[in-house]
């Protein structure tokens, strides 16, 4: 995988401009903060981001791969300042669950998510080298 940071730019904060790689391509559907049942345990936004990043751990061990594979997330909020003022707990929550900051990212402020008490919803994309 190559981070691609055209020179000169301003290095991102919590994401890459984009990400070249090859390999197998799996597809991460968007995952919110609820558990394997499908009950949430909180309604604060840092919490149920981290519960959404597990998810995209555990879906892409499914396919044999690790977090490092993770080249492309969208996060969906429905708050932006909400999203904001969670930035630290966030970051770190995502440097616990998924490791560096090396996905080209974007961050969508949505009116709601098919799940009323969802606050955030990510989607991904992996690749996983062919070996």
């Amino acid at each position: 995988m190559q981070v691609l940071l055209p020179a000169g730019w301003p290095r991102p904060r919590g994401y890459a401009n984009g990400v070249a790689a090859s390999g197998r391509q799996v597809f991460i559907a968007g995952m919110i903060g609820w558990d394997a049942r499908g009950l949430f345990h909180s309604d604060d936004f840092a919490a149920q981001a981290r519960q959404a990043l597990q998810h995209i751990v555990a879906v892409l061990a499914e396919a044999g791969g690790k977090p490092e594979h993770i080249v492309r997330m969208t996060w969906y909020v429905t708050d932006k300042r909400e999203y904001l003022a969670a930035g630290r707990a966030v970051g770190q929550a995502y440097r616990e669950v998924i490791g560096s900051y090396n996905a080209a990212m974007s961050a969508v402020e949505v009116k709601a998510l098919m799940e009323d008490r969802a606050k955030v919803e990510i989607e991904a994309t992996a690749v996983i080298p062919l070996v």
